[in-house]
């Protein structure tokens, strides 16, 4: 019976008697089991670098980039998403969370959201356009808001990419792409939220940060897109001032406040010897690239 089930819902020979492991034992299990998560998301390199490319060229294009999720692989995009603005100083609509059962469901599960395939279908005919991306994200590929979602969305004309850990699954099958996850059975059986939702994790954040490394929103290694909005960030946005317009404390707060908190046209604003207007200029006639610039 366990060879008819998803990878994510087998039992794991190497978890037997788990609750008979002495404590050390059983959180080094539970630990190591983990670089399972990283060597399935290897495995995907070169699937994850194509999927990268499809999805900058297109928001790159005035696109939207879309996750959609159930239960924990709703959660980890949502994490996902909303670390994306102040990361990178990107528009908060420029990559959206579909979560089965809406906002509610980020804290408590809702009975049978992830089986409302309807809800899935409706909520991308409601926000998705031909030339958006959606990322479609379940485990064992079988939640039927997100397939439902997925198969609305590339009908529509969306680029569609299937993030599983299951390759037979309906989610694979819905999508343009499919970026299978083989992270294999959980030692604790069907818990998807442990190797599986970290190796969804991972993922997740290769691909969002590597399409932001292709929309110039990153110079060199650094986050020149950051907002300063507490007073970490606004330490942070300073010390990339100072180190790449070479300028000394006083003069960074200066341009950071004449550039109305934009690293970036503070930064071309010390290099190039213009005003705030005359950087953003110069920005959006290289597509924001500050490496082009300097």
């Amino acid at each position: 019976m366990s060879a008819e089930l998803p990878p994510t819902e087998r039992t794991s020979a190497g978890s037997a008697g788990l609750d008979l492991l002495s404590t050390p034992a059983l959180v080094e299990l539970l630990v190591a089991e983990q670089h399972r998560a990283v060597d399935a998301v290897l495995g995907c390199t070169d699937r994850i670098a194509h999927v990268v490319e499809r999805i900058a060229e297109r928001l790159a294009a005035g696109a939207v980039l879309h996750y959609v999720g159930a239960g924990s692989s709703g959660r980890i995009a949502m994490l996902d998403a909303a670390e994306i603005p102040p990361t990178f100083g990107t528009s908060p609509q420029l990559v959206r969370v579909h979560m089965a059962g809406g906002a509610a469901a980020l804290t408590h599960a809702v009975e049978g959201a992830e089986d409302d395939g309807a809800a899935g279908d409706a909520a991308m005919r409601e926000s998705v356009r031909p030339q958006d991306a959606v990322i479609g994200i379940s485990a064992g590929g079988g939640a039927r808001f997100v397939v439902a979602a997925l198969s609305r969305a590339r009908s529509l004309g969306a680029y569609t990419v299937a993030l599983t850990s299951t390759a037979s699954s309906p989610l694979a099958a819905a999508a343009d792409a499919a970026v299978v996850l083989a992270t294999d059975a959980e030692l604790l059986a069907g818990s998807t939220r442990m190797k599986a939702g970290t190796a969804a994790k991972i993922a997740l954040n290769a691909i969002s940060t590597a399409v932001m490394v292709r929309l110039n929103n990153v110079y060199d290694n650094l986050m020149v897109g950051v907002v300063a909005s507490n007073e970490k960030l606004r330490a942070r946005a300073l010390r990339l001032i100072r180190s790449i317009a070479q300028v000394d404390a006083d003069r960074a707060r200066d341009l950071l406040a004449a550039a109305n908190g934009s690293v970036k046209v503070a930064i071309v604003m010390a290099r190039r010897g213009v005003d705030a207007r005359g950087a953003q200029a110069l920005l959006d006639r290289c597509a924001g690239s500050l490496r082009a610039l300097l």
